[in-house]
């Protein structure tokens, strides 16, 4: 294994895209389509995204509206939103559900804060874990005879200011989030 910095600069930033899409999921009291994206529905005998049976939109910044391309699947996926734990209660009206956005408590505020965070710490393990990779493939090279000493340290270096700024770009992302969802 030998080191590239382009792989390792595509892994970090796929390391925060990830968190970008778990924080998309978590609710801030503002609707918004993606909060619906870990939904599966069981339809035609398998389990599909939400997205794949009906169309998503926010017409009002406190409801989401689910179109039911299917009218067999309106069941169904009423079922899925309720069983989801969003803490949302579909209103059938026809093909169509309403998801009114109830307000946030201050402790469900701070629940989904913390799992902000969370998240946010799985990122920067996974920067981690993508900045040792790089280290080893450095250590490698030099042992190999690829690269001299004076390389591979300048090498590392590089690849810790990577890992820096990968880090600060996740903490500013949780941050962010954090602060939209206390309402601050």
């Amino acid at each position: 294994m030998s080191y590239n910095k382009a792989d390792i600069e595509r892994r970090m930033t796929g390391a925060l895209d990830a968190l970008k899409h778990d924080l998309g999921g978590l609710r801030t009291g503002r609707a918004s389509t993606s909060l619906l994206d870990p939904v599966n529905v069981e339809v035609y005998g398998a389990h599909m995204p939400l997205n794949q049976v009906a169309t998503v939109t926010a017409p009002e910044a406190r409801m989401l509206a689910v179109q039911v391309w299917d009218r067999s699947n309106v069941q169904p996926v009423e079922k899925a939103i309720r069983a989801a734990g969003l803490g949302l209660n579909p209103i059938v009206d026809g093909q169509t559900l309403r998801l009114p956005i109830p307000d946030l408590t201050e402790e469900r505020r701070k629940e989904l804060a913390k799992l902000a965070s969370q998240y946010g710490e799985k990122a920067k393990i996974a920067v981690r874990n993508v900045r040792r990779d790089g280290m080893d493939a450095l250590k490698t090279s030099e042992k190999k005879g690829e690269i001299g000493k004076d390389e591979e340290k300048r090498l590392e270096t590089e690849v810790q200011k990577l890992t820096d700024k990968a880090i600060a770009d996740v903490d500013a992302v949780c941050a962010a989030k954090e602060k939209e969802i206390l309402g601050q």
